[in-house]
């Protein structure tokens, strides 16, 4: 059954300081080992190498770089030198996205260690037709903090891009469209030019250490990963017609590096007949993130996950991701699987900060989710027809 004791247990268990690739993720890491191992499960680690590049340097380099080019356009003044240095940031601006289209991949830097583990539960079917449904549950282990916290930072993101947008416009306008009335448009563009570099410097400024115990986000998804865990280790609570994984990723917090690595070597998946649930930052409301294509499997579960017994509201939070910020479920639910985040829009207000406490948690919630998601799967998979 589920329990609520246990999954206050393992919340606070796990609400420490997890920074991506230090010992303190690995210490997660063996924790959640244990538990499995515990519980006489097999599982697979997946270890892997990774840089702090993609998360913590490049995003610097794009933004300030793109800054300067637009602030050397919109001066247009000394074109020889500004046309050296234009084409310089240019290939390095270009040369950094080239690299990154494979962030998993860079290991300079800092060469960094993590690892995922892995649980696989096999439905209660004989029928080998079966073999391809999963259920994919995952939450990462990492925590992190930032100077800025999410939301500045999404503020921040949204800044720059439009006072880009509308710098652009004025050069153009300036040097093409309406020439001999440069002076205006010079006026017109500080404002939005302030702002840009404003927002290029704060982007600089940003920094990432392991000053935050990550109760939230994602100690949170942790407890309920294990608390599933623990439910379908008794063989009657199984399912007939899924497979159940249980993904426990490292280095989500450094550019979605162990996702990476499990969906590079991902085999015997199918994304029409599969589902996953991303437990991503569960404090003392549920949301659902949609996530990638929603076949009709998928839209069955969501309407009993909407429709649930156990009085619990779930809403659906529908925005386009902001660019500049990663997530497991965001990442798989871009490569076409389908499925679901569950998390909390209110979490932003704490997350990456030393103030991601365990108090901000309402494990009650914790277990009806925990809940709601038995009973749906259960349902659904009585009710299965392919």
């Amino acid at each position: 059954m589920i329990e609520e004791a246990r999954i206050k247990k393992n919340l606070k268990e796990f609400a420490f300081p997890r920074l991506s690739g230090t010992e303190f993720e690995l210490k997660a890491f063996n924790k959640v080992k244990r538990a499995v191992e515990n519980l006489n499960l097999e599982f697979e680690i997946q270890r892997f190498t990774f840089s702090s590049f993609y998360s913590r340097l490049y995003p610097k380099i794009a933004f300030l770089s793109f800054s300067l080019i637009i602030f050397l356009l919109y001066l247009n003044i000394l074109m020889i030198m500004s046309l050296i240095l234009i084409h310089i940031l240019l290939s390095i601006l270009i040369a950094s996205i080239i690299l990154t289209r494979n962030p998993e991949k860079i290991q300079f830097i800092s060469r960094l260690r993590s690892q995922n583990l892995l649980v696989k539960i096999k439905s209660i079917s004989n029928d080998i037709k079966n073999n391809d449904r999963i259920a994919l549950f995952m939450s990462h282990l990492d925590s992190k903090a930032q100077r800025f916290k999410v939301r500045i930072r999404i503020r921040i993101i949204k800044l720059w891009i439009s006072s880009s947008i509308v710098l652009a416009a004025i050069i153009i306008l300036k040097n093409s469209v309406f020439i001999g009335l440069e002076l205006i448009f010079y006026i017109i563009g500080v404002f939005p030019l302030i702002l840009n570099i404003f927002a290029s410097i704060i982007m600089i400024l940003n920094t990432t250490d392991n000053s935050s115990i990550g109760a939230v986000d994602n100690a949170s998804g942790i407890a309920c990963n294990l608390e599933l865990v623990n439910y379908y280790t008794i063989p009657e609570n199984r399912l007939t017609n899924f497979n159940l994984w249980f993904l426990f990723t490292g280095a989500e917090e450094c550019g979605t590096m162990g996702i990476r690595h499990f969906y590079n070597n991902l085999e015997n998946f199918d994304t029409e007949k599969s589902i996953i649930f991303n437990f991503e930052s569960i404090a003392k409301h549920a949301f659902l993130f949609p996530g990638g294509k929603e076949g009709d499997h998928a839209k069955d579960i969501d309407n009993l996950l909407i429709n649930n017994k156990r009085d619990l509201r779930i809403n659906h939070f529908i925005t386009n991701r902001v660019f500049g910020t990663h997530s497991d479920g965001g990442f798989l639910g871009d490569r076409g699987l389908q499925g679901y985040g569950i998390g909390e829009v209110e979490a932003y207000a704490y997350m990456h900060t030393p103030n991601d406490t365990i108090d901000k948690i309402d494990t009650n919630l914790l277990k009806k989710v925990c809940l709601v998601l038995t009973d749906a799967l259960k349902d659904y998979d009585s009710n299965y027809i392919k």
